[in-house]
Parts: structure tokens; sequence; C-alpha cells
């Protein structure tokens, strides 16, 4: 335990470093990041690259933001981070995270002539429950995480393992979180169902309420590896150091990564759940810049999958032993045709009772590890 420790607080401290070195006085781009660090190998890292790479290679200045008090970030501190962007002359302000939602909508209405790109979120309106007139100056980028954790799971029983696990950001609440792990059950059960294999499943959201790594996740990690978990679905940003640690204590302990290709944070890693956050954002600032926003963006959401090329794994780096690009592109093709349509209905997937629903009658069994 003494080693895992130290290989957590080794990584905290460099996620911590990286997140402190990009802030400039004046940005017309801004991310304004959720609760992790910056660099966490996740939603805040892929999206803040999608600005830095546009940025860029367009000429804007950029620059991001992180709320004050870390993981226990109020409404308030989101405020204080997104008037300070505007501040700081942005025009343009791009924040990941459902948590957004409240802060977004303040500081919106206040601020009509930003423009805001609510990554992971919704269109927003000037009550915030639904009700008010539509934020003409707020768009969207929502993701069918479900086709990602999809591929993920059937990917890995495809490959051989029969022994899976995940932990899952949010505590129950995140709805791409919870959209990743119903999609990860669904692919595993229907590998399981074509090669007639038996499939148990390890389900967590305890300790993923505030996305960070924590002891308390790697030690529930290490004992799931110690039971004989093959692989861990990490899904939660700063939450996949956690799982690498307590993954290098055992002799194969493996990885699924999210959002981003985490094949660089270790060796352990075999695929990763992507989603395009950083060619999303992309995207949005280039139609933004030309003069598309009013016909294309405002007021709207973007709810992008594979037949956007937005969902998928990455091959290149995947770390598969049976699992063939030919499978994959199978199974991709399936998927972005509609022929194979994962299901996103997630209300109450972190209870024991809607993952026995959702595997009756199939080979898999889905513990909650509540």
């Amino acid at each position: 335990m003494k080693k895992v420790l130290a290989i957590l607080l080794t990584a905290v401290v460099v996620f911590a470093m990286a997140a402190c070195t990009d802030v400039k006085k004046t940005s017309e781009l801004a991310v304004v990041t959720d609760v992790g660090q910056l660099m966490d190998g996740g939603f805040n890292q892929g999206t803040y690259e999608g600005v830095k790479t546009y940025a860029e290679a367009n000429g804007k200045t950029y620059a991001y933001f992180q709320p004050a008090n870390g993981a226990d970030a109020t409404d308030n501190d989101r405020i204080a981070a997104m008037r300070q962007a505007i501040t700081n002359g942005a025009k343009v302000i791009v924040a990941p995270g459902f948590l957004q939602a409240a802060a977004m909508t303040a500081v919106a209405k206040e601020s009509p002539d930003v423009k805001f790109v609510f990554v992971d979120g919704w269109a927003l309106d000037s009550v915030g429950d639904g009700s008010g007139e539509i934020l003409k100056n707020v768009t969207a980028i929502v993701y069918k995480e479900q086709e990602s954790g999809y591929l993920a799971g059937y990917a890995a029983v495809k490959d051989g393992y029969t022994k899976l696990g995940g932990t899952f950001g949010g505590g129950g609440s995140n709805p791409a979180c919870n959209r990743f792990a119903y999609g990860f059950v669904q692919g595993a059960k229907d590998a399981a169902a074509e090669l007639g294999v038996d499939v148990q499943i390890k389900i967590s959201f305890m300790y993923g309420s505030t996305f960070s790594a924590s002891t308390e996740l790697a030690t529930q990690m290490g004992s799931w590896y110690n039971d004989g978990t093959e692989v861990i679905f990490s899904c939660g940003g700063s939450m996949v150091n956690s799982v690498i640690a307590a993954a290098k204590e055992t002799a194969n302990g493996k990885i699924i990564g999210v959002d981003t290709d985490q094949s660089g944070l270790s060796d352990r890693v075999i695929t990763s759940a992507m989603k395009g956050l950083s060619a999303s954002v992309q995207k949005v600032l280039g139609e933004y810049y030309d003069g598309k926003w009013d016909a294309a963006l405002a007021g709207q959401a973007s709810n992008l999958g594979a037949a956007d090329d937005a969902t998928g794994l990455p091959m290149a780096t995947s770390r598969f032993t049976k699992f063939s690009q030919a499978d994959y592109d199978a199974i991709y093709a399936k998927i972005k045709s509609g022929e194979v349509t994962p299901d996103a209905n997630v209300e109450g997937c972190d209870t024991a009772d809607f993952w026995a629903n959702a595997t009756a009658g199939s080979r898999v069994t889905v513990t909650d590890e509540q």
C-alpha cells in the first residue's frame, strides 16, 4: 500500500504542476475547467487541447481558468472564473462538465455579447429549468458516450477478458459517465453472447463523485484486482491515477481509459473509450469564426456519435492481443450505420436493480459495488 500511495501522490503532483503554467493576462478564447486538474487525461484536457490547437493554428490568444476550491468548487467559484475570463478579454468561453450549467446560465445572461460552448452539456435557458427563453449565446456539445462504452466492453470481452470492472465519475449523477457505464455493459453482453462465455462485471460510483484520484479509490481498485478482476474501465478524469496505481501493484491488471487516448499514461491501458473532445471544440470554434453562430449553433445542442466520427476506440495505440482492426471496423460500421444502437436510457444505473434488469437473461452478471 505504501507503494500505491507513493505512485498516486507522484501522479497528483505532476498533474497539479501541469495545471499551473498557462494562464495569460489577455485571451480571446478561454477554457473554464470542471472539477479535477486541467491536464487530467480526460475531459478537461481534451477540451483544453481543442482550444489550444485551434488558437495556435489561427493566431488567437487563449488561456484556462480553474475555479477556486478544486473538487469542492461551488457555482459561485465557477461564476467568478467565467467573469475573470471575460475581464481578461474572452470572446468565447468553453467549459466542460454538467456542473457548469448554473454558472454558465448566470454569466451568459449578464454577458450577452460573449459566446459560451457547454461541453458535455445541453441548451440552456434563462430560468435554468427549461421553462425560460433559450440563451442564444450558448451552444452545447454532447456525445453518445454509450457508443464508446459499448465498443470498450465489446472489445474487452472479444479480447478474452471475462472479469471486468468499472469505476465511474459523478457519483451516479453524471449523465455522460452513466452513458459510458451502460454502454460498457451492453457491449460486454453482446460479445459474451457471440462467444458463448460468461462474464462478470463489478460496477461502482462510490469514489467518483469528485472525479479525482484518492487513496480510497486506489484501495478499492486494488481489492478488485486481487479478487480476480482482469481489466477496469476508469471513467472520470484524474480518477485514472488511482486505477493505474492499483494496477501496478498487480502482475497483469489492465485498464480501459476514457474521453481521450490514455495509452500514454501507462502500459497497463489496453484501450480508451474516446469521444472527439478536441476535434468537436475545434469544429465549433471554426463555425463561430466563420460567422455561422446564429445559423448553426445559437441555442443548439450538437449530439455527436459514431456517425460523426466523434466516438470510438484508438486502435492504433490499443494493446489488444485478439481483438483486431478488422473486428473493430466491423462492429464500428454497425454502430455508425445504426444496425447496432446502444441504449442511452441510464436513469437509475447506479443501483443494483438497474443492472439486474439490464442483464436479465444474458451471460453477464453485474455486481453493484456501492
